[in-house]
């Protein structure tokens, strides 16, 4: 049948011997006989019907589409999220709306837009553009990692504090006496920014000087990663540290890079940690880029949506935080 001649909910109800409205009912969830049930869905598979979900959601105001705004899906640890957040949706009888900005503030805008005009259900946002003013106040909303000022919108985040102690207790135990942290970071605040405060505090602890490069996301990283490496050099060529906790593991594995391209051995001279637990294939057998403070991926996923459709919003907590792991990749020494 061409899709000009499509079946239509009449056609249904005529294949099943059934009412219009019955057919509605099964259609839209309504509690009909199991024998109209079964006769409809019947039909249905017969007739290969598939229900307009637009003209549906333009009645009913619910379209079952949600829409997840990431940066994009090259970095393998949003790809991963979205991979997960589709299967949490699916789960429920939700669709996803895959939105990629590219960090473009007006692109995030024109998809904060879809909600108003009851394009979709609700939103989760892995945003890092200023975009607090353009939220609607009525659409269910849950915010990976970054929090607005104007907006009390449910977050959901990896314990970053937690993580960056985490990660320097890892690097003193395996033997380092003089850990770094390089970090490259939004202008905007959010729970990520609790690495740095994780490392100081680890530092103070221990009785160790902090030691780091502190910069905001530029296209010359790489350039102020060789300057910081060759403002710690020695004049025998030796370095005046030996562990690296790096804020993602995309910046450890190019300091990784760099360190190797020098002639320096990793783990052997210098230990590094990373922050995501990013795989090289994606998939949670494979191996890691390096050592890292693992964030939970699938339960972070599974979380936005369990919050994102909860019945009562109102007894959600502000901030749900969920645990890291320290994970073995290459780039440290084997414990034991």
């Amino acid at each position: 049948m061409t899709k000009k001649n499509a079946p239509t909910m009449k056609d249904v109800a005529r294949e099943a011997g059934v009412a219009l409205g019955t057919v509605s009912k099964v259609i839209n969830g309504i509690p009909v006989s199991e024998e109209y049930r079964s006769r409809v869905l019947d039909a249905i598979r017969t007739l290969h019907y598939e229900v307009n979900t637009y003209a549906r959601g333009l009645k009913t105001q619910k379209t079952n589409l949600i829409a997840l705004i990431i940066p994009n899906t090259i970095n393998p640890f949003f790809a991963s999220f979205a991979d997960y957040i589709e299967g949490a949706l699916y789960q429920r009888g939700l669709k996803l709306l895959l939105c990629c900005a590219d960090g473009i503030p007006e692109k995030e805008i024109a998809y904060l837009n879809l909600a108003t005009q009851n394009k979709v259900d609700g939103i989760v946002a892995l945003t890092y553009s200023d975009v607090g003013k353009y939220i609607a106040k009525d659409i269910p909303m849950v915010v990976f990692d970054r929090f607005f000022d104007n907006h009390i919108i449910p977050r959901v985040a990896s314990d970053n504090f937690a993580g960056g102690c985490m990660a320097v207790e890892k690097l003193l135990e395996l033997g380092c006496t003089h850990p770094v942290y390089i970090r490259f970071h939004s202008v905007f605040p959010g729970e990520s920014d609790k690495r740095m405060d994780g490392y100081l505090h680890a530092c103070k602890k221990h009785g160790l000087e902090p030691d780091y490069l502190n910069m905001e996301d530029c296209p010359e990283m790489l350039d102020y990663m060789r300057d910081f490496l060759e403002r710690h050099k020695k004049a025998d060529g030796s370095l005046t540290f030996d562990g690296v906790f790096a804020h993602t593991d995309y910046h450890g594995y190019h300091f990784l890079r760099l360190l190797r391209g020098q002639g320096y051995r990793v783990p052997e001279d210098v230990q590094i940690i990373g922050f995501d637990g990013i795989r090289q294939f994606g998939g949670e057998q494979e191996d890691l880029f390096v050592s890292s403070i693992c964030q939970p991926v699938k339960q972070l996923a599974e979380k936005c949506v369990e919050i994102l459709v909860a019945p009562d919003r109102s007894m959600v907590p502000s901030l749900t935080l969920l645990p890291v792991s320290y994970q073995y990749g290459g780039t440290t020494k084997r414990e034991g």
